[in-house]
């Protein structure tokens, strides 16, 4: 399956990957790359870089909503092979590195296969590499607070709970939200359409997850691209809200 890379606004686009998305920033021939997909989704990744005009040795840098290997996936290929840096909240850097790792396990998935959808997700995740590890041999905090100097100029929001360095990152100028797992609009596990929370079983910490949603929620946006489903159009707070009464 090709990426399908779809511009969302100037120098902004959304790729959706196996049944995971990622985000490129463009300005002029630099980028920045929001997450990596899985590893399965490699081929896509590059494809999509170059979709936009772009390429691995214009990636000016790597930001990882959080370390998921359906969201790592090709980080440490890019730092290894084109020297990019792999930026990500201090919390999250142990994550990536694999000195732990907060994520659902086999068992979990196991006593979850009774939903709809696990357990065909479960066996795409295989095919994928989700079950591999790939961990960044030398991934860095934010150089920076507030906006990064890098192309998009996206300004990194922590929102644990998914994992406790999980970030949202703002394009204020844009109105412009990546959510990655604090807040998506679908997932092969979720029968339900438009803005919610993954299960549970995906949350290492539930209840900071769902205070998280408060984050997004006060930030200004009319345009959320998600970790997983579809692009969404409307207010971010509304879409945030929603979220947290489809999980009450």
């Amino acid at each position: 399956m090709r990426a399908e890379v779809r511009q969302v606004a100037d120098g902004t686009y959304l790729v959706h990957g196996h049944n995971t998305n990622w985000v490129i920033l463009k300005d002029g021939d630099a980028v920045t790359l929001v997450d990596t997909g899985y590893p399965g989704d490699r081929p896509g990744l590059l494809e999509s870089l170059a979709e936009v005009g772009s390429s691995p040795d214009a990636v000016a840098a790597v930001l990882i909503t959080h370390a998921h290997n359906d969201h790592l996936g090709s980080a440490e290929y890019l730092r290894a092979a084109h020297g990019t840096p792999v930026y990500l909240h201090p919390a999250e850097v142990p994550h990536a590195r694999r000195d732990f790792l907060q994520q659902a396990t086999i068992a979990d998935v196991v006593r979850n296969a009774w939903r709809p959808g696990v357990l065909p997700w479960a066996v795409h995740v295989i095919r994928v590499g989700g079950t591999e590890q790939h961990p960044v041999t030398a991934p860095e905090p934010f150089p920076a607070e507030g906006a990064l100097d890098l192309p998009g100029r996206p300004v990194p929001v922590h929102t644990p709970g998914h994992t406790d360095g999980h970030c949202v990152y703002h394009l204020p100028d844009a109105g412009i939200v990546i959510s990655g797992d604090a807040l998506v609009s679908g997932h092969a596990t979720s029968r339900v359409k438009g803005p919610q929370l993954l299960p549970d079983f995906f949350h290492h910490d539930r209840a900071r997850t769902l205070a998280s949603l408060d984050v997004v929620a006060a930030l200004d946006g009319d345009t959320l691209l998600p970790g997983h489903g579809p692009l969404h159009h409307g207010s971010v707070r509304a879409a945030a809200e929603q979220a947290r009464e489809r999980a009450s």
